[in-house]
């Protein structure tokens, strides 16, 4: 059974994971260097096309194992051994265009790495992102749920969106202005300025 995680408590979750790592990132708006949060957990990233038709766009691997990934050179699937604590990410989001989407995925899978050791360590199972969810269970889809939450505070932390905003609103599009500042996607902040109250 997944744990119920109010929006409040995955906001003091990230708050803390952000002062953990670097407190002066909660001083003033910025980007949040996901990556490097990623690294210093004792986490790999590791970029593999996941899927043939590029449906999976990141994983979490909690036990020693072997996962299949696409060779598209030879339009096959093989087996790679991961180890406990490695991030898959798939390579397509490697693309320019695809930043903001790429450190969404990290959020969320570290979010997953954060959140759901419990639930996942030793039944072999791996934590999901897909780019469109198929019909799953309540139990996985409030634990896709949670990692999309605690990926959206870790990435664009309340008090700083709002700082950004008040010193933008003013901006002709502040929104993508936002999304710049915060390298997330558009969809991404227009979200959580809505969450926020902003918009």
């Amino acid at each position: 059974m997944t744990q119920t995680y109010r929006d409040s408590l995955l906001e003091a979750i990230a708050r803390h994971i952000i002062k953990e790592y670097d407190p002066w990132l909660l001083a003033s708006p910025q980007t949040i260097p996901i990556e490097k949060m990623i690294g210093t957990r004792d986490l790999e990233i590791d970029y593999q096309y996941i899927r043939k038709n590029g449906r999976v766009l990141g994983e979490t691997v909690f036990d020693d194992t072997l996962v299949p990934v696409y060779d598209k050179e030879k339009g096959e699937y093989f087996l790679i051994a991961v180890k406990r604590g490695t991030i898959l990410a798939d390579a397509s989001l490697l693309q320019p265009r695809m930043a903001g989407r790429l450190r969404f995925t990290l959020a969320h899978e570290l979010s997953h790495w954060l959140i759901h050791q419990e639930k996942y360590t030793g039944t072999g199972e791996r934590a999901a992102m897909t780019r469109n969810p198929l019909k799953s269970s309540d139990t996985d889809a409030e634990t896709e749920r949670q990692a999309d939450r605690l990926a959206s505070f870790l990435l664009m932390p309340a008090g700083q969106v709002k700082m950004a905003f008040y010193r933008n609103r003013k901006h002709a599009d502040p929104v993508a202005s936002l999304a710049r500042l915060f390298e997330v996607s558009r969809q991404a902040m227009d979200i959580r300025l809505r969450e926020l109250r902003l918009t």
